[in-house]
């Protein structure tokens, strides 16, 4: 099922699939996601060919898709980072990143729409950066590291993850050039560079000694990527510090301009997610999520928000757990079989 809305910069698309494992998630110029099954090995032949057909890209996007025959299961990892993050993130909040309603949401101007589009623009680039290093892109490679050649680089076992091309890439994918009047289109790419930002902003140099008996004759860097986690955390901060923001013209350029209440001497800042208006309560079932009943939840933190005061029902449930372990020698674990009696909260219908 595809959704799209339109404004002065082109048509926005969003697919899903029938059993709801993929989702769309960019902005201007979506990315889409296929309903088959992930796979770890690089496609062959012209295998790539068929998957970039099924994916609802732009024309140019579909070019550079079929130009690269890493780039669509690049695009399928980034949709399982950025969907596996999102739910992690939002995992004890009313809305919990549902893929119901998620159509109905991404047309809208809500906080939890701003999140959406960093973290998949974070996702893909976090993507990218890995397939280079790792080998699985044709057309980039290692990061450009001073001092390490590309073979010298596989032949360590360090090559640095390539953000500077995974960035460019991007933005290139994405059709992100022109500044559009339309506001939607501004806070949404406004977004999607939080997104790569907060990429960036993990992005360390890690070292590796070289030399007889552990010495460290020689000393190999190279630009190593954080865990995609700590950057879903650190987008979880902007989304729970976003600025809620509107469209004014600059009196000395004549451009429409985002603007929020100043903080600092600024309306916000070019790490700060954006949004335009107030979020829907997500306690009933609506167009946008499927509401908070059934939910579990924890008693004594999150039941009341999670439950929106409706309370909570308790039950008892067994759980099966190793316990007792020992280490056998010389190389095994044994372990028994416990079973432990744990109550449960799910929040109540009415």
């Amino acid at each position: 099922m595809d959704t799209c809305y339109r404004n002065d910069s082109g048509t926005t698309c969003f697919l899903y699939s029938q059993d709801h494992q993929n989702v769309g998630l960019t902005g201007r110029e979506p990315l889409v996601f296929l309903p088959a099954p992930f796979s770890n090995e690089p496609p062959t032949g012209k295998a790539h060919l068929k998957q970039c057909e099924q994916m609802t890209l732009a024309r140019r996007q579909k070019r550079l898709c079929r130009r690269e025959p890493g780039l669509a299961e690049t695009l399928r990892e980034s949709v399982r980072l950025s969907l596996l993050e999102c739910r992690y993130q939002f995992r004890n909040e009313r809305w919990n990143c549902s893929l119901d309603g998620r159509g109905s949401l991404l047309k809208r101007g809500f906080k939890e729409t701003a999140f959406l589009l960093a973290v998949s623009s974070a996702a893909l680039s976090h993507a990218l950066a890995k397939a280079c290093s790792s080998g699985r892109m044709e057309r980039c490679t290692c990061d450009d590291s001073p001092g390490i050649q590309h073979r010298e680089a596989w032949q360590w076992g360090v090559c640095g993850d390539n953000l500077k091309y995974s960035t460019k890439f991007l933005k290139k994918f994405l059709g992100q050039k022109r500044v559009s009047k339309d506001l939607r289109a501004q806070i949404d790419s406004h977004n999607i560079n939080v997104g790569i930002r907060a990429v960036k902003s993990g992005l360390k140099t890690t070292c590796k000694c070289h030399g007889v008996s552990g010495s460290c004759a020689v000393r190999t860097c190279w630009k190593q990527l954080s865990p995609f986690h700590d950057t879903g955390r650190l987008l979880k901060f902007r989304y729970d510090t976003a600025v809620r923001v509107l469209s004014v013209t600059n009196a000395a350029t004549g451009e429409t301009e985002l603007a929020g209440p100043r903080r600092h001497g600024q309306s916000h800042r070019s790490t700060d997610l954006v949004f335009l208006e107030d979020s829907p309560s997500f306690c009933r079932p609506s167009r946008y999520s499927p509401g908070t009943a059934g939910r579990s939840c924890a008693k004594d933190t999150s039941c009341q928000s999670l439950c929106c005061g409706r309370g909570y029902n308790t039950a008892m449930h067994l759980t099966t757990l190793s316990c007792h372990c020992q280490v056998r020698w010389c190389c095994h674990v044994e372990c028994q079989t416990c079973v432990r009696e744990e109550e449960v909260y799910t929040c109540k219908n009415t």
